[in-house]
């Protein structure tokens, strides 16, 4: 059994707008598409709301004051490597491990099933845990709002870290 603040969640949330000429990026993975996300990175929404569920869980921040867009140096920058970044700061910072990530992608196209597994194992392999701690799920919006229009994709994320420093 953990210590109560041994075991500590995040959430993380990132919403882009999809727009033509720009790759669709999806935890470090190219989908093909006719469209992809507007951003000051690379835009990729699920590596974003990792990092935020990373850092909200222990409590050091959010991408934007880690990784702010009026820093020209992260223009265009992949987020799998920011989110590498984040993720090895987080590790020298605290006592934390990953115990899980859950994701979810809202997007109407691509079927995000293709490249599930993928995703999976890239953001395993960054993050340097098991492929089954990363899980992630594709919905659509059933046409409603930006993202069931076509206009924007969303990710939503949580992380569970926990330290086995205090562990009994």
């Amino acid at each position: 059994m953990y210590k109560n603040d041994t075991v500590r969640i995040g959430l993380g949330r990132d919403t882009h707008r999809l727009v033509a000429g720009r790759p669709l990026i999806l935890g470090g993975v190219h989908l093909p598409f006719d469209k992809g996300e507007a951003g000051h990175s690379d835009g990729d929404v699920l590596c974003h709301a990792i990092i935020d569920a990373l850092l909200g869980a222990a409590a050091l921040g959010d991408i934007g004051g880690l990784f702010p867009d009026s820093d020209i140096s992260y223009k265009d920058a992949s987020s799998i490597e920011l989110l590498r970044t984040a993720w090895r700061m987080i590790q020298q910072k605290t006592p934390y491990s990953i115990i899980n990530i859950d994701c979810v992608i809202t997007l109407e196209k691509p079927a995000i099933l293709p490249y599930k597994q993928v995703i999976r194992q890239n953001l395993a392999g960054v993050l340097e845990i098991p492929v089954d701690a990363v899980y992630l799920k594709g919905k659509t919006a059933e046409g409603l709002g930006a993202v069931g229009r076509g206009e924007a994709v969303e990710a939503w994320a949580a992380a569970l870290l926990g330290s086995m420093e205090d562990k009994k």
